[in-house]
């Protein structure tokens, strides 16, 4: 029997319902109170309290955990987490306390399976609705897939403004922003076809909606009209992708398709001769390095047989079988994105938020389930469902979709493998790792210790696997073709993850030339590792402050780790990130001081909001602008939404008050954003009666900043050159455009006679100057910042230690010698080789 969990803020409430839901299902039924906290009398929900009921509740048919509201969702879900061996499947429950809970015991004293008590759980106020005459809005227990009756309460037609339309991610935000609100939200593309489900990504994405496509949005239920604002706001900004004029041509133009080497996507690669030695194959330069190693198959995937036939033992056996699959690879893909988090960081770690989006996903369940109640069995029905929805992406016209099949594979062998107990293990010699195609789940399971490289017949540099391979730094080519499959295990390659090459069975001397190149770059990053702790001092003993830029809080463990010596920017956008709801001064006081606590005294810059034009928000729906890189965004939208950045600013100075924070104003322009600014600065004070000294500085990231910054310097504490948006408005090169790339890369002369310009007007008032954008992790390029006059350098945390390095071999004579000539060169290569000749 499934038995119950009853998780309310108070235990008084927990055990009411408990004594009203035994009534319906008898003394047999498995029912548990989890209500209130150990302080007698005091509201609040506990996760061991949850842990310990779910334990009590349990059997092998599951536990269904119903909930009231706020923390009593994280202490359930922190609870199942805790739980070790547990004999059943646990399942949350979002239906209503009191109704769901008795419609729960009523269906799991009949004999109902885990899925079928949920189904009357979230049903439950039909009971009710029936009796009333109100219908109460959308039925909480309707199919998501049925046709919504009658007319849309609300409906909004929405432009495809992104570049390359609803991949993975932006419809991810799409399904995130839709199940925020009660409501049912469908979409049809062009008014064409039934309307889908808005929550399945699958669907979403299989809906092909492209740039300048239109999407029919209808909604009903109480939160209809809400929901269709947010995603107007939503698709107003590109789905969180920015907003381009016209389809993004690089994506379709890649280097493989402009070579012919990499076969279309989910084309098995043919037969193929086994190449000659010295034979050198061609493919996409996925992640730079050399390589040099005996190549070793690997044969992970979905591409593997069909699972093995099979007696089924009944759909709700079947069922409960999936569903402990299900939760097994919900675990596997979690500890994945651990892995990659704590190699790489929480920005690549959030690829498997898409892997874990699918097991939820409507696309793959709904055949699933019809499946195995036809008698099929949970690994089969799982399977074909993964097969038929990887074919769904396949058949997409845009190439970067098409990709996402493989992601739909890797949660198919998962899943398929945690009821089988099949899959290959990982290689354990050291080598060249050879595959038709990675997955995500492969590339995190690979060792560093033992696998030197990654090469593959197919996929491409936008592929996830090649985004992982990046960041875990393992040199990689993709798109070889069958020619790489043919390769015989332990066949010695080159590959050059650079260049896009491998070749087989190199002579004698290029295998050295290609060990002595490897050899010099392993020991430069080893020295720079193992010095990373020790302070950046220049030859003739000036110190250059060598900090970490942050994207969430989960980084600033592993920032020191690497040598930061503090953060230089913490973008707080990762408190805001889909939510249809801002946080609050007290969440966003905790997980500050959470940072800064990681930080053991290291100062914290916090950088105020910077959201729009490229980082929209679904908690701050705006209107659509022309060019939203030259709209309302920034200090523009914090100015115009002032309680906003009045909590900003009373949460960080609770932190102020006992631990080094600094604070600063992205996208400034004027010094009335300053001024006005400052006055909500003043506010917070007054309201939370809070004097710490905190340092007030501003992003220079715009020309209008930088020319002024004499004028500007003599009210904020510092500047801290933002070179990214500096770079774009100085060269009107937009950033997201790859046929400007050549305007935007390295030290433009032009950006560094701006730094030129912001260090002498903060010297006029002796304010100090630092740099937060990409050209602080560019070694050559910190060498021209020092030069400069930059005191402070902040950059991803992996590229720390390499930085400082640079810095320890100049004198810093040296290097502002170079950056005197670079101001009068006349492209980024040309002041780069000026710095490259101290190194």
């Amino acid at each position: 029997m499934v038995g119950l969990v009853v998780v309310s803020h108070s235990d008084v409430l927990a055990q009411g319902v408990v004594r009203l839901a035994r009534e319906m299902g008898g003394e047999g039924l498995a029912i548990e109170a989890a209500g209130g906290i150990e302080e007698e009398g005091v509201l609040g929900t506990d996760a061991e309290r949850v842990k310990a009921a779910i334990e009590r509740a349990m059997s092998s048919d599951g536990v269904l955990v119903l909930m009231d509201l706020g923390s009593a969702l994280m202490s359930a879900e922190f609870a199942t987490e805790m739980l070790e061996g547990a004999a059943g499947p646990v399942k949350l429950s979002a239906a209503p306390l009191v109704e769901g809970a008795v419609a729960a015991a009523a269906a799991a004293a009949g004999g109902a399976s885990l899925d079928e008590v949920a189904a009357e759980a979230r049903g439950a106020l039909a009971m009710k609705t029936a009796q009333i005459g109100d219908d109460g809005g959308a039925d909480p227990g309707a199919d998501v897939d049925a046709a919504p009756g009658g007319e849309a309460d609300a409906t909004a037609d929405l432009e495809v403004r992104n570049a390359i339309g609803l991949h993975a991610r932006p419809a991810a935000r799409f399904v995130a922003t839709a199940r925020g609100f009660d409501a049912d939200v469908r979409v049809a593309k062009n008014g064409d076809g039934a309307p889908i489900s808005a929550r399945s990504l699958t669907n979403l994405v299989a809906l092909g909606a492209r740039l300048g496509d239109t999407l029919r949005v209808t909604a009903t239920g109480p939160q209809a009209a809400a929901a269709i604002d947010a995603l107007r706001a939503l698709a107003d900004e590109g789905f969180g992708d920015g907003v381009a004029t016209e389809p993004a041509a690089s994506e379709d133009a890649s280097p493989a398709s402009a070579a012919g080497a990499m076969p279309a996507a989910g084309a098995a690669p043919g037969p193929a001769q086994p190449p000659a030695a010295g034979a050198v194959l061609t493919g996409v330069a996925a992640s730079a390095g050399v390589a040099i190693g005996p190549a070793h198959r690997l044969g992970l995937g979905l591409g593997l047989a069909a699972p093995a036939d099979r007696d089924a033992r009944g759909a709700e056996e079947e069922w409960r079988t999936l569903d402990g699959a299900l939760t097994a690879a919900r675990d596997d893909i979690e500890h994945d994105r651990d892995v990659v988090s704590g190699r790489a960081g929480a920005a690549d770690a959030a690829i498997f938020d898409a892997h874990l989006a699918l097991l939820d996903d409507d696309a793959l369940l709904e055949p699933t389930r019809a499946a195995i109640a036809a008698g099929a069995t949970a690994e089969r029905a799982w399977y074909d469902a993964a097969q038929q929805v990887a074919a769904v992406y396949r058949g997409l016209d845009e190439p970067l979709l098409r990709e996402r099949a493989t992601d739909v594979l890797d949660v198919g062998r998962r899943v398929v493998s945690a009821i089988t107990g099949d899959g290959e293990g990982r290689p354990s010699a050291s080598g060249i790792v050879v595959a038709d195609e990675l997955t995500p789940g492969d590339a995190a399971g690979l060792d560093p210790e033992h696998v030197l490289a990654i090469a593959t017949a197919r996929g491409s540099n936008t592929a996830h696997a090649a985004i992982l391979a990046r960041a875990l730094g393992l040199p990689a080519v993709v798109g070889l073709g069958a020619e790489v499959l043919a390769v015989a295990d332990g066949t010695t390659l080159l590959l050059d993850g650079e260049a896009g090459t491998v070749m087989v069975d190199p002579p004698a001397d290029m295998v050295n030339d290609a060990i002595q190149r490897r050899e010099r770059a392993e020991r430069r990053r080893a020295v720079a590792r193992e010095r990373a702790g020790e302070p950046a001092i220049t030859r003739d003993g000036e110190r250059i402050e060598v900090f970490a830029n942050l994207g969430t809080g989960s980084d600033a463990a592993r920032a020191v780790q690497l040598g930061a010596e503090g953060v230089g920017l913490l973008r707080t956008e990762f408190l805001f990130l889909g939510r249809s709801e801002l946080p609050g001064e007290e969440e966003q006081a905790e997980t500050l001081r959470e940072i800064a606590q990681a930080l053991d005294g290291r100062p914290l810059i916090v950088r105020t909001l910077d959201a729009g034009a490229d980082k929209p928000l679904p908690a701050l729906p705006m209107p659509a602008e022309e060019n939203p890189f030259l709209g309302v965004r920034g200090i523009r939208l914090a100015l115009a939404r002032p309680e906003l950045l009045a909590t900003q600013f009373r949460a960080i100075l609770r932190v102020a008050a006992d631990h080094p924070v600094k604070t600063m104003l992205p996208m400034v322009a004027t010094l009335g954003e300053i001024t006005a600014a400052c006055a909500l600065l003043d506010r917070a004070r007054a309201d939370t009666g809070i004097d710490a000294p905190m340092e007030l500085g501003i992003m220079v990231e715009v020309p209008a900043a930088a020319v002024g910054a004499a004028r500007l310097a003599a009210h904020v504490d510092f500047f801290s050159l933002g070179t990214n948006d500096l770079t774009q408005y100085t060269m009107a090169a937009e950033r997201g455009d790859a046929r400007l790339a050549p305007l935007l890369a390295g030290p433009q002369p032009a950006v560094l006679r701006l730094v030129a310009a912001t260090v002498a007007g903060a010297a006029a008032h002796g304010r100090w100057v630092g740099v937060c954008g990409e050209l602080a992790g560019d070694p050559a390029a910190a060498v021209l910042l020092a030069g400069l006059g930059v005191t402070e350098l902040s950059m991803a945390a992996a590229l720390v230690p390499e930085v400082k390095a640079a810095l320890r071999e100049v004198s810093l004579a040296d290097a502002r010698a170079a950056a005197e000539a670079a101001l009068d060169t006349d492209d980024a290569d040309a002041a780069r080789a000026l710095a490259l000749a101290l190194l």
